[in-house]
């Protein structure tokens, strides 16, 4: 099967504010568990199915790659079959006011298929896979699955374009530089327990107005004026727009 070859567009490089007020927004599981997307940390979550240091470490790869393109191919397969919710549409809806700059810990593309123009992968992209040996060779997979024995065109098997337990997080850093530009921050869907993601929010610059929409309230700094919905993300979120709409347009 030909694979594509893709270049990340790497719009956070060359990202100005405008007119419109920047709204940074950090997505985790809770927003694409009510799409269907089966979670890692609930209950009935794929770590029961899959432990993590059997599918989502280097170690595992080495160890069992077979194992690790299965689990993969299996998520991969379950993406297709989803689709994006009332939360990823509003995210959508909010850019006729603002400057919307997803940040996402998910590895779906639902932002995407929502219409979303600024998303960031902070993990990766389940869609995409990569050469082992040489993290710049990245190819558009869609929902196919792969196996042992494809290549990439330098000859090395192809691996999940995923970030695992243990790898660095080279979107980091990108992500801090937009968070610092936020006239606002808002959390949707995710326990702020997974670092480095959840320090963003130490990068949010003092005077932005920070919303989080999670039924159960994460840990946020004792410091933090923090506005808290609690609620699921797609009843969540479009109240969370129109607190945002209004503090940042009135202001």
């Amino acid at each position: 099967m030909p694979l594509k070859r893709v270049t990340i567009d790497r719009w956070w490089e060359t990202y100005k504010k405008g007119d419109k007020p920047t709204v940074v927004v950090l997505t985790g599981a809770g927003i694409s568990a009510e799409s269907g997307l089966s979670t890692f940390r609930d209950s009935g979550g794929l770590w029961e199915k899959y432990p993590v240091y059997k599918v989502a470490t280097p170690e595992a790869w080495q160890a069992n790659p077979e194992l690790v393109l299965e689990f993969y191919n299996k998520r991969r397969a379950q993406l297709k079959d989803v689709e994006p919710n009332a939360a990823h549409f509003a995210l959508k809806e909010m850019e006729s006011w603002a400057d919307v700059l997803i940040i996402t810990q998910n590895v779906d593309n639902l932002h995407e298929r929502a219409g979303s123009r600024y998303v960031l992968h902070l993990h990766g992209e389940l869609t995409k896979v990569r050469s082992e040996k040489d993290e710049n060779l990245i190819y558009e997979i869609g929902y196919e699955p792969i196996s042992l024995g494809m290549t990439a065109e330098d000859g090395a098997q192809l691996r999940p374009h995923v970030v695992w337990f243990g790898e660095l997080v080279p979107m980091i850093e990108p992500a801090i530089a937009l968070t610092e530009k936020a006239d606002a921050f808002l959390i949707i869907g995710t326990s702020l327990v997974v670092y480095p993601a959840a320090g963003l929010i130490d990068y949010v610059p003092e005077k932005a107005p920070i919303v989080v929409v999670d039924p159960k309230q994460p840990a946020v700094p004792p410091t933090a004026k923090v506005h808290y919905i609690a609620e699921p993300a797609t009843t969540g979120t479009p109240k969370a727009i129109e607190y945002l709409k209004e503090r940042l347009l009135r202001d």
